[in-house]
């Protein structure tokens, strides 16, 4: 990225569309919900990104991304993700990473790290020594014929109750941790706010830290930290 381009980064949720630009200011967000389309996302985020001028853009989705495209319709959006050309659509070049990877990508600091997202599912993903790995873990099998994201999602923390639900948490960072190995661990989403303690060897991601992903995407070499513009959410260690 040269120093006079401008990145706009859109982070994809499950309850909201998010971007902010390296420019600065304040993050602009609209509801999304589990009808919104590719289109409705394109159209919202134009309007949204309305007197700012930028450059590129860097996306992250809820679901699988291959070669710089979604590769499966995402589980709590609406479908026609898969194939569609968000290039012509935002007019800009764009550069699609899995939402988890794209706030892994922003909160990383070196070394083996794992990443992992509490929100309206479950994301992961890992940057071990600047190689970075999205990974699906969210729907393997967990318990009960049930997965991982079936225990550790928004819907399951309003059903079993906080406490349930923290123990859970607990439980599954310590398995993830057996076999992936890391030095740390960083939980980010909505729901790391919901955790009065964290798990051994973790900290805390803020939820900004997804649009310094989406900024680093267009560096010379993402996995490697660098000063960011700043944003208004910082990580807690």
């Amino acid at each position: 990225m040269s120093p006079s381009q401008t990145v706009l980064s859109i982070d994809v949720g499950g309850s909201h569309v998010k971007i902010l630009s390296t420019a600065g200011g304040e993050p602009r967000r609209v509801e999304s919900g589990p009808k919104l389309t590719a289109t409705q996302m394109c159209a919202a985020v134009l309007k949204l990104a309305d007197g700012l001028d930028y450059d590129c853009v860097s996306i992250g989705y809820p679901g699988p991304v291959t070669h710089n495209r979604p590769i499966a319709e995402p589980h709590n959006l609406g479908d026609g993700w898969v194939g569609f050309d968000f290039t012509a659509a935002l007019g800009k070049p764009v550069k699609i990473v899995n939402d988890a990877m794209m706030q892994a990508l922003g909160s990383y600091d070196g070394g083996r790290m794992l990443f992992l997202g509490l929100g309206t599912g479950l994301g992961a993903a890992m940057i071990v020594d600047g190689t970075a790995e999205p990974m699906e873990l969210a729907h393997l099998p967990y318990k009960k014929g049930k997965t991982f994201e079936d225990y550790v999602s928004d819907a399951s923390r309003k059903k079993r109750g906080n406490k349930h639900w923290r123990k859970t948490v607990f439980d599954v960072v310590e398995r993830l941790c057996a076999a992936m190995e890391p030095d740390y661990v960083v939980i980010g989403g909505g729901n790391v706010d919901h955790l009065k303690e964290l798990p051994p060897d973790c900290r805390r991601g803020g939820n900004d830290k997804a649009f310094v992903g989406g900024f680093r995407l267009w560096h010379d070499n993402p996995y490697v930290p660098a000063a960011e513009p700043s944003t208004t959410g910082d990580e807690q260690p």
